[in-house]
């Protein structure tokens, strides 16, 4: 276990603690220092594929309280949030080790008692015979949601156990993204893709209520890969769309569905004629899902985020390009290449104005969406940068009078095994005046870039890479070697960082001033991460630089 108070590894540590002392419990920052306050793990004994087959990425779900009860239809076959709230609970780990009960250690509020209630029946397909059942649960909490090798785990965030509370395994397939809404309107939030192209749509708390390894009331998608079964790259919910969501796969393209409908109806889409233009296609019938297929580019999308009021859409690639699209007209807005090899990770600010990326430039790219164009380079990673977010919740120490953002906070994971932090100060940055010409050296200014770049790129228009000398330099804030294995993303909450390896380690770093006033009441920690600000940041951990 960590001891919390002085920051040191006792002598219970993890065995990956055990074998590299030289791992540091906390990295100091100009507001003071974060502490790693636990870890998340999987046991390894449930794991059946070796951990190269997929890298782990995290979710982060908050559950709000659970709605007024109401009588539930027993023959629905999609789970309601009203229909009844129970909590994985008992003998989780089968007949390995069916001495061990898990219960929610307080941490969300949940009851340890268990009910003996066992429900016969299916609320789909593929859900168990037997549940067993905790109607005390009140549904709320802060739950992690990871993958490793073929199965998906869920860790409650608020408890300080290390093992998850509950394991899903899928047998003939490896899950590589996962996407929550915790604005969902009825009990499908969580979306989880799949090595093979499939894609499931489930109630994270009916997962949280039964006690077996498989996805129970699912809705299935992209059956056997009926439509397209090259490996699902990423997923996301459209943001206030009430049950939109998109997959990206590894073949370019990129697909629409509405979870609410059944599939009926022919859903193939006409070939692409050319791979290296952006188009779209329509389903031919209204009950068709997919609705659309959009192909991006050639070779695999690496990542895809929306803008947090869901009017644009970025993608990167495999190609090296970051694209960023009107997702509403289905138009290309603006884009560019890479300084160097593909692009691997994605990220917007919370006003829309900014986007990171990363990949094996061993560079972030900070792009502006106003001038269309990387505004900064970030250098500090001596690998590919696999995961970038920006601090949604880091408060800046000045302010231009006007609420105006003039300073961003941002973080990046890289394989190198380091968490990078980076102060974006716009209105300081130096900013190259013109390219200067073969052999003079270059002129800078300061001020706002906007009035020193040339004129904004054409609506549309992919860009190629500037020249390394004529986009302003960056450098990190803090640098820490925070595991032993490559890292794979991040996340900001508001009280602290958590940072996750491929390996399906996940640390939590407490901010400054955070852990001394919880310490001695657990429970209560991160309980209201997401409640003063909107959902951010839901999303770390990228599949694509295995290739």
């Amino acid at each position: 276990m960590i001891n919390t108070a002085n920051g040191t590894i006792s002598t219970s540590s993890s065995s990956a603690n055990a074998q590299s002392p030289g791992l540091k419990t906390y990295f100091k920052t100009p507001e003071g220092r974060y502490k790693l306050h636990y870890e998340k793990t999987h046991p390894s004994s449930l794991l059946h594929y070796a951990h190269g087959k997929t890298v782990t990425q995290v979710t982060l779900a908050h559950l709000k309280e659970k709605p007024a009860p109401s009588t539930p239809t027993s023959s629905s076959s999609s789970y309601s949030a009203s229909s009844g709230v129970r909590s994985a609970a008992a003998r989780w780990l089968g007949a390995g080790n069916g001495s061990r009960t898990l219960g929610f250690a307080g941490g969300n509020g949940g009851s340890k008692s268990i009910s003996s209630t066992s429900r016969i029946g299916s609320l789909g397909a593929s859900s168990s015979s037997n549940s067993i059942t905790n109607m005390n649960f009140d549904g709320k909490g802060t739950y992690l949601i990871f993958n490793v090798g073929d199965a998906i785990f869920i860790s409650d965030l608020n408890s300080q156990d290390k093992d998850p509370i509950k394991s899903i395994n899928f047998s003939n397939s490896n899950p590589i993204c996962h996407a929550f809404d915790q604005n969902a309107k009825d009990g499908h939030d969580l979306l989880i893709g799949l090595n093979s192209g499939d894609v499931y749509s489930v109630s994270l708390r009916q997962q949280l209520q039964d006690v077996g390894k498989k996805l129970v009331g699912a809705q299935h998608y992209n059956k056997d890969g009926s439509v397209n079964n090259s490996r699902c790259t990423g997923i996301a919910w459209v943001p206030g769309s009430d049950g939109v969501f998109v997959v990206a796969h590894a073949d370019g393209n990129m697909y629409v569905y509405e979870k609410n409908k059944e599939g009926a109806g022919d859903s193939s889409f006409p070939v692409v004629k050319d791979q290296t233009q952006f188009s779209v296609s329509h389903a031919r019938y209204s009950k068709s899902n997919p609705m659309a297929r959009w192909h991006v580019c050639q070779g695999s999308i690496n990542s895809i985020a929306f803008s947090h009021d869901g009017a644009y859409l970025a993608t990167v690639g495999r190609d090296g390009y970051l694209r960023v699209f009107d997702y509403s007209k289905e138009q290309l807005v603006c884009g560019g290449k890479s300084y160097y090899g593909a692009l691997l990770c994605c990220a917007w600010s919370m006003d829309g104005k900014y986007i990171l990326t990363g990949g094996e430039d061993d560079l972030v790219q900070v792009w502006s969406m106003e001038d269309r164009k990387v505004v900064a380079w970030g250098e500090g990673h001596n690998s590919w940068v696999s995961g970038v977010a920006f601090d949604s919740y880091w408060s800046s120490p000045n302010s231009d009078g006007t609420g105006e953002t003039v300073m961003y906070r941002f973080g990046s994971v890289g394989q190198d095994t380091q968490l990078l932090l980076w102060d974006l100060e716009m209105d300081e940055i130096v900013v190259p005046l013109r390219r200067c010409p073969p052999g003079g050296s270059p002129t800078y200014s300061t001020g706002s870039q906007s009035s020193h770049w040339d004129n904004i790129s054409p609506l549309g228009t992919l860009q190629p890479a500037p020249s390394i000398r004529d986009v302003p330099k960056v450098s990190p804030l803090v640098a820490h070697r925070v595991h032993n294995e490559p890292l794979s993303g991040l996340i900001f909450t508001q009280e602290s960082v958590l940072t996750v390896c491929r390996e399906g380690h996940i640390k939590i770093w407490m901010r400054p001033g955070v852990g001394e006033s919880h310490s001695s009441n657990s429970e209560t920690v991160l309980t209201n991460s997401l409640k003063d600000k909107p959902f951010v940041s839901s999303k770390i951990g990228s599949s694509s630089y295995k290739q």
